[in-house]
């Protein structure tokens, strides 16, 4: 299939993981793509990965609005337009109650998920979007529907991108569209605590037998990227093995 063939996509977050397979994917549908990510060196070696033709990468801090800017700003002169925008960057550096959070580190969580997603729809709408249209699909998390045991913070931040989510929908409406994909646990490193040394009883929760694969949320992203989802904005698509049916997190 090649659903965003002529296509041009920024996707942050994606030197490795979940962010890597959905840009690897957005390239299988025929779109061009910029790739965001701290780490210069393991970026440029992904851009290798899906084509020098097809991919240029902008290395940098996700949260930050120069680096936002800049990345954009050469999508455009590379490419020649930007039409999806993927926010897949996250961070958790914290795990426990929330009754001992570091609230230093409960601020960086709030900034890189959400501000930061904040900016990049902003930085993407000034300069191409608002003129042009276009589709933004944002990476959340199951944990941002419900609480969640020791993931608290991560959790909050991620109700607070579907919140964002929901209300960019209304605003950018009808030429942009904007929606966030909820993965429950995926085997990348970015989730391996979740799983590593107990996957089996991990695994036992999920009604489909197994943990996520970043290619299952890639395959959600195109979907909700391409001209074929053209009646869909505002949706928290939840891609998680049916824990969410058990009352699993």
């Amino acid at each position: 299939m090649r659903r965003l063939e002529g296509q041009v996509a920024i996707v942050t977050g994606a030197s490795r993981g979940i962010g890597f397979a959905i840009a690897e994917r957005l390239v299988a549908e025929g779109a061009s793509v910029c790739i965001t990510a701290r780490n210069a060196e393991a970026l440029d070696e992904a851009a290798g990965k899906l084509g020098s033709d097809r991919a240029c990468a902008v290395a940098g801090k996700a949260d930050d609005t120069e680096h936002q800017q800049a990345a954009v700003r050469r999508t455009i002169e590379r490419f020649g337009r930007l039409d999806v925008l993927v926010n897949n960057t996250g961070i958790n550096p914290v795990v426990g109650p929330l009754v001992d959070a570091d609230l230093d580190a409960g601020r960086k969580i709030v900034g890189v998920n959400c501000f930061g997603t904040l900016g990049w729809v902003q930085a993407a709408y000034r300069a191409w979007m608002q003129a042009h249209g276009g589709a933004v699909v944002n990476v959340s998390s199951v944990a941002g529907l419900r609480p969640a045991r020791d993931i608290a913070l991560y959790g909050a931040s991620k109700a607070m991108l579907n919140y964002l989510t929901q209300s960019l929908a209304m605003e950018l409406a009808p030429t942009i569209r904007v929606n966030a994909v909820a993965p429950a646990v995926v085997r990348t490193r970015f989730g391996a605590p979740l799983f590593e040394g107990h996957e089996e009883q991990v695994t036992a929760a999920y009604p489909l037998g197994r943990l996520g694969e970043p290619e299952d949320i890639a395959a959600a992203v195109a979907y909700l990227a391409a001209p074929e989802s053209s009646w869909i904005t505002g949706q928290i698509v939840v891609a998680d093995g049916g824990l969410t049916l058990s009352g699993g997190v």
